[in-house]
C-alpha cells in the first residue's frame, strides 16, 4: 500500500452545521444579513473578481459580528452544539487505521473547526481554517455607526436579495469604500478566509509536506468554496469525491456520493490503490442500486464491507448513490438527488452556496 492523505472539507462532508451562519444568528436580523452577504459571495466569486476567493463570507460578516458583540466564546459555544455527520467518526477511524493519514481543509473558524476535528481525533496541525482574533480586529474599528448604518440597509435589501446588481451596488459601496475609512482597512485582509484557491494552496502544502504528488491525495468536499480544490486534485491524478454537493462543486468531482451517511465511502476509498477497480465499483453501484435496494443483502462483496452490509442491513439506511462524474455532461438529474441528500443533512443552511 503506497501513500495515503485525504482531505476533507469540514461543513458539508464533516458536520452539517453552517458555524458561521448561526454565530451570525445570534445577532437580531442575523441570518438575513448572513443570506444577503452570502449572495453577494456567491456573485462576485463567479464573476472572478481579482482578489476574491468563494467563502470570504465569513471575512464580511466580521463588522457585523464585532457590531453586535459578538465574541470568539460565543463561536465556541455556538460550535459545541454542531453534530456529526452520520458516519464521519466511523469512517476517520477506520481510514487511520488502515494508515491514512487525515486532514481537515476548512473555511470554518479556527474555534469551530478545531472544536470538530477534536471530536475525529483529526490533529490542530492537520487542520487549516480560517484564524480570527474578535479582540484584535475590535480595537481597529473606530466608528460602528457606519456598520449600524449598513446593516440597516442589508436588511431593507433581504427581500429584494435577487437583484443581483442591487446587491452588488450596496455592498460593494460598504466594504470597499464606507469600511475602510472606519479605520477597519481593507476586510478581506484582515481576516484571510481558507476558500477557492486558497484551499488549493493547502493541498499543495500538504503535498509537499508528504513528499507527496497530489494523485496521492483524496480531496472530499461539497461546496463553491471548494470546487478548485476538487477540480486541483482531479486535474493532477487525484481523487475529487464531491459528498452531498451542490451545482458548483459537482461539476468539478470525479466521483460523487449522496447519502445519510459518509461511511459508504470506505469501499471505494479501500480501493485507492487500484484506481480503475475503484470506478468499476461506483459505476456498478450507479448501475445496480435500484435492484440493491429492494434486497441490500445481495449487494456483492466486492462493492461493500461485510461491516457497512451489517450496518445497512440494521439500520435501514436509505442506499446511497453514487455517480462517476468524469466526463459526464449532464448533471442535472446528479444535482437533482445530491440536493435532496443536502437537504435531509443540512437543513435549513443547504441553500447557501
Amino acid at each position: 500500500m503506497g501513500l495515503r492523505i485525504i482531505c476533507f472539507d469540514l461543513e458539508g462532508p464533516l458536520s452539517p452545521q453552517d458555524n458561521a451562519y448561526e454565530v451570525l444568528s445570534l445577532a437580531e436580523n442575523g441570518e438575513k444579513i448572513f443570506e444577503v452577504i452570502s449572495k453577494y459571495d456567491d456573485i462576485i466569486a463567479l464573476e472572478g473578481r481579482d482578489g476574491y476567493e468563494p467563502g470570504d463570507t465569513l471575512a464580511l460578516i466580521v463588522p457585523f459580528l464585532l457590531l453586535n458583540g459578538i465574541s470568539e466564546k460565543n463561536i465556541e459555544n455556538v460550535s459545541k452544539r454542531a453534530k456529526i455527520v452520520d458516519g464521519a467518526k466511523e469512517l476517520v477511524s477506520r481510514l487511520q487505521y488502515e494508515g491514512w493519514k487525515t486532514y481537515i481543509i476548512s473555511t470554518s473558524y479556527e474555534q469551530h473547526a478545531h472544536h470538530i476535528g477534536a471530536q475525529l481525533n483529526v490533529p490542530k496541525d492537520n487542520i487549516t481554517c480560517t484564524k480570527l482574533s474578535l479582540e484584535e480586529l475590535k480595537a481597529n474599528v473606530g466608528n460602528l455607526d457606519v456598520i449600524e448604518h449598513a446593516e440597516r440597509e442589508i436588511i431593507q435589501l433581504y427581500p429584494h436579495m435577487e437583484d443581483h446588481k442591487r446587491v452588488v451596488k450596496l455592498l460593494d459601496r460598504f466594504f470597499f469604500e464606507e469600511l475602510p475609512k472606519t479605520g477597519y482597512g481593507n476586510v478581506l485582509e484582515k481576516v484571510r478566509v481558507v476558500g477557492g484557491e486558497r484551499k488549493v494552496q493547502a493541498l499543495h502544502k500538504i503535498a509537499k509536506e508528504n513528499k507527496a504528488k497530489l494523485g496521492d491525495i483524496v480531496v472530499v468536499g461539497d461546496s463553491i468554496t471548494d470546487y478548485k480544490m476538487l477540480k486541483e486534485a482531479r486535474e493532477h491524478g487525484g481523487l475529487a469525491i464531491v459528498f452531498n454537493g451542490n451545482e458548483y462543486a459537482i461539476p468539478y468531482a470525479s466521483i460523487g456520493l449522496a447519502s445519510l451517511d459518509i461511511r459508504f465511502l470506505h469501499p471505494v476509498l479501500r480501493e485507492f490503490d487500484k484506481r480503475e477497480h475503484l470506478i468499476e465499483i461506483v459505476k456498478s453501484w450507479e448501475t445496480e442500486r435500484d435492484g440493491f435496494e429492494t434486497g441490500p443483502e445481495s449487494i456483492p462483496d466486492e462493492l461493500i464491507t461485510p461491516e457497512i452490509k451489517d450496518f445497512l442491513m440494521e439500520s435501514e439506511q436509505i442506499l446511497p448513490y453514487f455517480h462517476y462524474l468524469e466526463g459526464k455532461v449532464k448533471l442535472d438529474e446528479v444535482i437533482k438527488i445530491h440536493k435532496r441528500f443536502r437537504n435531509l443533512v443540512r437543513g435549513e443552511v443547504a441553500k447557501l452556496g
